[in-house]
């Protein structure tokens, strides 16, 4: 290893890597937490370190020259290592203490992972959990989480994930909206029925006819990308929607709509980035979810 040919700073080189990245110094500036003076420094100072421009001004926009665009490629590859010396920093930990994100649906956040960390809260008090309550996959090769509960397995070689076994949901209403409209007798009597959707209702009726639901899409009078919200229009009788058992049958004021019909299935995984798993805060949270995840989502009551 040559070492005086090592004439740069990393910082110098992250704040190139995040003005290619997030487009502008101010927008750079605002991801790192810095003020856009210094990290416009920063990179005068890279390009003098190297002794090339990176940069040229076009307008009130920034342009990569052609010695920028061909250092970028190697900076990428310096930041995905950076990132990886981080995801093996955290993975050695070896204390109980400490932050644990946990990344999962917002009906999941709001309805079912509460008890679970209250139980955490017990077993080890000094973790801080940080729940990102959102219906998108989280990209935990970025750190966007720690652990993931989702519903596709994911596909990346450096995630481990555990299938902890199917969930089951039915359609449900509110008592309020069946005592208005009457109580479908078979499925056939569905065609006419106001449905709830989430997020994309041409999807969602897609995936609700595979399943012999004959909804369509002309029945989706109100939907939202947030769970809560959607089955909160549920609960105040605007609608019928298909909601995970677990939530629907302990839902007061909701019933379940033909309850001879076949439950739906959808399998849930549980996912940690390979190097993590190695961390006992980490690893406890993982396990505690393991544990109770099928003890209280995957079982119909």
């Amino acid at each position: 290893m040559n070492w005086s040919s090592l004439n740069f700073d990393w910082n110098q080189v992250r704040a190139f890597l995040a003005t290619v990245e997030e487009g502008s110094l101010s927008a750079a500036a605002r991801a790192l937490g810095q003020s856009q003076p210094t990290l416009g420094r920063q990179v005068a100072a890279l390009e003098e370190d190297l002794g090339v421009v990176l940069f040229e001004r076009v307008g009130r926009s920034l342009s990569l020259t052609p010695a920028g665009t061909e250092l970028l490629e190697h900076v990428r590859a310096m930041g995905e290592a950076a990132s990886r010396i981080s995801l093996a920093a955290s993975g050695q930990s070896q204390t109980v203490d400490g932050h644990v994100c946990i990344s999962a649906s917002d009906m999941f956040s709001a309805y079912l992972l509460p008890p679970i960390l209250k139980k955490l809260r017990i077993m080890a008090p000094g973790i801080l959990v940080r729940v990102e309550a959102v219906n998108t996959i989280s990209d935990l090769q970025r750190r966007e989480a720690d652990i993931a509960i989702r519903h596709v397995r994911p596909e990346q070689p450096d995630l481990i994930a555990k299938l902890l076994g199917d969930a089951t949901g039915s359609l449900y209403a509110a008592t309020s909206y069946l005592d208005a409209v009457g109580r479908p007798k078979t499925v056939d009597d569905l065609a006419d029925a106001v449905f709830i959707g989430f997020d994309d209702p041409v999807r969602m009726v897609a995936e609700l006819n595979a399943a012999g639901l004959p909804f369509r899409v002309e029945n989706a009078r109100a939907y939202s990308s947030s769970g809560i919200a959607a089955w909160e229009m549920v609960r105040h009788g605007l609608g019928m929607t298909v909601m995970a058992d677990s939530v629907g049958a302990t839902t007061p004021g909701i019933e379940r709509v033909l309850p001879d019909l076949p439950r739906l299935k959808f399998p849930v995984w549980l996912t940690v980035h390979r190097e993590l798993h190695t961390s006992r805060r980490i690893r406890l949270v993982f396990d505690l979810l393991a544990e109770e995840v099928p003890r209280t989502w995957l079982t119909a009551p």
